[in-house]
């Protein structure tokens, strides 16, 4: 009997203050992301892009899903103004 694919367990840290969110693999940071399109981009760096970012259970959203992003929606409203 093979072993089975594992995978890491992906996690995306609460915003920091300026609303960007740590992405690590078990103990190592793979990156920092701004935006949702910087996780998926973060994990196909790190050979990981077969994850279906927003709806796999192989990451922990901490702090908010893959919709929140305040630092984001902040400095957009702060760009148009």
């Amino acid at each position: 009997m093979g072993n089975p694919t594992r995978f890491p367990h992906i996690v995306v840290h609460p915003p920091a203050l300026d609303g960007s969110r740590r992405v690590t693999s078990e103990d190592i940071v793979l990156g920092v992301a701004s935006h949702l399109d910087d996780v998926v981009e973060i994990l196909r760096l790190a050979d990981l892009d077969r994850i279906e970012v927003e709806v796999s259970d192989l990451i922990e959203w901490q702090g908010g899903g893959p919709d929140d992003w305040p630092g984001l929606s902040e400095h957009h409203g702060q760009q148009e103004a």
